[in-house]
């Protein structure tokens, strides 16, 4: 005999109408509204339910490789470029994103340190090892590796 408690506020009407919502790329937040919820409470049901839960995870997931498939497809097609570019900036943002005018990047600092060290070499050779020792310490922490001088008084 099932115990007597309270009546579970998503009945099974109400996860069908979640999945539903989030599987055209409603929000999770427009899907609680809908049924009449708290975010919180689609959640909690997500936790108790592995059932729900899998069609929850299911939803959102179909919902994404259905957006990346119309995109895919329109790139196919030349006067749809856009679409093409978009999926670069966001799959490879690091090569094809928009970046303000104030950003520079890993490789951008990497080159400008490797130049810092060149000029390093002009130095006397006390002020030099000093200096490079500290390079190598900033690069590291920056994770950027410098190119070594192949001549013998590198540092």
């Amino acid at each position: 005999m099932a115990k007597p408690g309270r009546k579970p506020v998503l009945d099974e009407g109400k996860r069908r109408e979640i999945v539903a919502i989030l599987s055209v790329g409603g929000s999770q937040t427009t899907a609680a509204r809908y049924v009449g919820c708290a975010v919180a409470t689609i959640q909690n049901t997500a936790d108790r339910d592995p059932e729900f839960a899998k069609q929850f995870r299911r939803a959102i997931g179909d919902n994404e490789i259905n957006l990346l498939r119309y995109i895919r497809n329109a790139a196919k097609k030349e006067q749809y470029w856009r679409a093409a570019a978009w999926a670069l900036e966001r799959g490879f943002p690091e090569k094809y994103a928009r970046r303000g005018p104030d950003v520079i990047t890993a490789d951008q600092i990497a080159l400008l340190l490797a130049e810092v060290a060149s000029m390093i070499q002009d130095l006397p050779e006390e002020y030099r090892k000093q200096l490079a020792k500290r390079m190598d310490a900033l690069a590291r922490r920056m994770g950027c590796k410098l190119p070594r001088s192949t001549g013998d008084d590198s540092p």
